[in-house]
């Protein structure tokens, strides 16, 4: 039977970690992996994780499953996280997923469920994993102009006049906030103009928030999200709790549907149900439930909030020694927009053989398409990256 298969393309960011890990310079700098890395290198384990997981291990009396679409209080943990108060609990239904992947995969499962023939709207560029899960369930992508690489800013206007093309029967998909690879994120005026284009073509908003807490704080990073939400009748929201919560091998994610109305709602939450039950049953809860522990104990929110306070404002200062050290070697403010951006991504913009030249010649790891975890840099390597750009002629 499988002698049929094809071999699958490798996963670029997965075969950049192989070519990293066998690389024996002591010099070399891994900005490929997508993942939050403090100083020394380590993706830490948050305190007021710590913590509740040594509650949980006193406390718990069973390993049981949750329902179908997890414990109702994680639901409502992050829902009020992501959406505050900007649409009513009772239109929302929700369900826990296997991380935010496992979220947007389901969204666009049920996409393709209420509407065969929908379309969906991706900035170019996105993250690789939508246009992969697209593609494998076979609904149709289209690709918005977003990302402008001479200026390294939102191309809006071009990104404006392609959505509008959109019609009542296409799915728009949008990062929340610290845009996955550039970093680049639309203004609250710029998501005013965007919701216009939503009311006026009737398409239905998804929006994929993976990075909440990491640009410009809490509910600063879910002003967008909040605002699309509480424009339109129905719109789809995918968030992880891997990043801000630090938790990435718990796979803790969920998928919120913001109903037209409770009635909508009650069938909204029935059909989420039976796409976990199709797909993997029961949703992992551990995460979750550390999750909800933190979010509903003052005394662990409040620490949860100052570490993910300190690791957002340790990366905007990293932002601004490199963006700092580029202007002092190449005399030149083309790289400001590296203060500018939010979160752990950057784009340079350049090409992918000097990307490559950067690899061979230094020892610096990063995307073809010149995105950069500025999560993984720290005051030692800050100076070395530089110098590696401007010998690079980037």
């Amino acid at each position: 039977m499988f002698e049929t298969l094809k071999p699958q393309a490798p996963d670029k960011i997965l075969s950049l970690m192989a070519q990293y890990k066998e690389d024996p310079r002591t010099t070399k700098i891994d900005l490929g992996v997508g993942v939050y890395k403090d100083a020394s290198g380590l993706t830490p384990v948050m305190r007021a994780v710590k913590a509740a997981e040594h509650k949980l291990w006193q406390e718990q009396d069973t390993k049981t499953y949750t329902g179908l679409v997890g414990d109702p209080a994680f639901s409502d943990a992050m829902i009020k996280l992501v959406l505050g108060d900007a649409v009513p609990r009772n239109t929302v239904a929700a369900a826990a997923t296997p991380g935010g992947t496992g979220a947007v995969r389901q969204a666009f499962e049920l996409v393709q469920m209420a509407n065969p023939k929908a379309r969906v709207f991706v900035s170019d560029p996105t993250w690789p994993n939508h246009l992969s899960i697209l593609k494998y369930l076979g609904i149709e992508a289209v690709p918005y102009r977003y990302f402008d690489s001479e200026t390294r800013s939102v191309s809006f206007d071009a990104m404006i006049e392609d959505l509008k093309t959109a019609t009542k029967d296409d799915v728009i998909l949008l990062h929340g906030c610290c845009h996955n690879p550039t970093g680049a994120n639309l203004t609250m005026d710029q998501w005013g103009e965007v919701i216009k284009v939503l009311q006026a073509t009737g398409a239905t908003p998804m929006i994929d928030i993976a990075y909440q807490g990491f640009g410009d704080g809490l509910d600063a990073d879910a002003a967008g999200t909040r605002a699309v939400a509480a424009a339109v009748p129905e719109c789809l929201i995918a968030a992880s709790c891997s990043k801000n919560f630090g938790i990435y091998r718990e796979r803790t994610g969920i998928l919120m549907l913001v109903s037209a109305n409770a009635e909508a709602q009650a069938l909204n939450q029935g059909t989420l149900a039976f796409l976990n039950r199709q797909n993997f049953s029961f949703p992992p809860d551990h995460g979750a439930r550390l999750v909800t522990m933190i979010l509903t104990d003052d005394e662990l929110r409040a620490d949860w909030q100052a570490e993910l306070e300190e690791v957002r404002l340790g990366m905007l200062n990293l932002r601004k020694q490199l963006a700092g050290e580029l202007k002092r070697l190449s005399n030149s403010d083309r790289f400001d927009f590296l203060a500018e951006h939010r979160g752990m991504f950057s784009r340079l913009g350049t090409t992918p053989e000097l990307v490559e030249k950067l690899r061979v010649d230094h020892g610096i790891y990063m995307v073809g398409d010149s995105r950069m975890n500025i999560a993984g840099l720290n005051e030692n390597t800050i100076p070395v990256l530089a110098r590696a750009i401007v010998d690079a002629g980037i």
